[in-house]
């Protein structure tokens, strides 16, 4: 047990990369007790768009509870609860517990855990976990991205014509004009597909994993980004911020890509 009031620095990385994979399956485990469920509960946060669960909220719970009881020192950042712990800590938990919840109440495959480590203002770990996909993308700073145990690289794209892109939208796209239609107005023509998945983390470790070349959206909040795109940049994908007046608004694509659909989005 850590004394009260004392960092402990010591940690093993590849220790707490072991318990953020082994925690994020047991969160997804949780999902899938509840997914499909005609009794899921679903409420509403900031509008009709923006959509929680009780599988969001046991998720979150069991996280914070396995974080708090091995790394009592850690503070964790996460969707539902915010901000837990000493804002000082060395090591800090980013977790979006379920990301993709329109998805999933709707039956839809495509959710994730998501779940990034800092350490000291750096994200060095990143996990997605995908339940019913049974897909495990994660990262450690300087070692490569892996799905299942299988290191991964992004695609080598010929061209933006020739690529596979996905993007997402604002929840609040109905009251804001700027909703990111103009850029799906401005990169449809000039790719041969865009995909709208529903889910930050899974469409970045897509891109890692070379089934997408590239992806964006705006604003996104720090735990639906920090662990893909640790995952994205370690496979060799190039991540840039498109724009500033919209919390996160990412774009992460093959590097023979990026500069040209950067060019594109607004």
């Amino acid at each position: 047990m850590v004394e009260k009031g004392v960092e402990n620095t010591m940690y093993n990385p590849e220790d707490i990369l072991i318990n953020a994979i082994s925690w994020a399956r047991a969160a997804g485990a949780v999902q899938l007790r509840y997914f499909r469920n005609p009794e899921l509960v679903i409420d509403t946060k900031f509008n009709i768009n923006d959509v929680v669960t009780q599988a969001d909220k046991e998720s979150e719970k069991l996280l914070i509870s396995l974080i708090k009881e091995t790394y009592p020192d850690h503070s964790v950042l996460s969707e539902e609860s915010g901000e837990r712990g000493d804002e000082n800590a060395d090591y800090r938990w980013i977790i979006d517990p379920l990301d993709g919840t329109a998805n999933f109440s709707s039956g839809l495959p495509m959710f994730c855990v998501s779940i990034a480590v800092e350490y000291k203002g750096e994200v060095t770990i990143g996990v997605v976990h995908a339940p019913y996909l049974n897909e495990t993308f994660h990262a450690m700073k300087g070692e490569g991205a892996y799905l299942n145990g299988e290191k991964i690289h992004c695609r080598h794209t010929e061209s933006l014509e020739t690529s596979i892109l996905s993007t997402g939208f604002p929840v609040d796209r109905k009251t804001n004009p700027d909703n990111n239609l103009e850029n799906v107005a401005r990169v449809l023509p000039k790719v041969r597909g865009l995909r709208r998945l529903g889910s930050a983390a899974l469409d970045m470790s897509y891109v890692a994993a070379g089934f997408l070349d590239g992806y964006w959206e705006m604003d996104l909040h720090l735990w639906d980004i920090a662990a893909g795109m640790l995952i994205a940049a370690e496979s060799g994908v190039v991540c840039r911020n498109f724009k500033d007046n919209r919390n996160y608004s990412i774009m992460v694509a093959t590097p023979e890509i990026e500069k040209e659909l950067f060019k594109n989005l607004v």
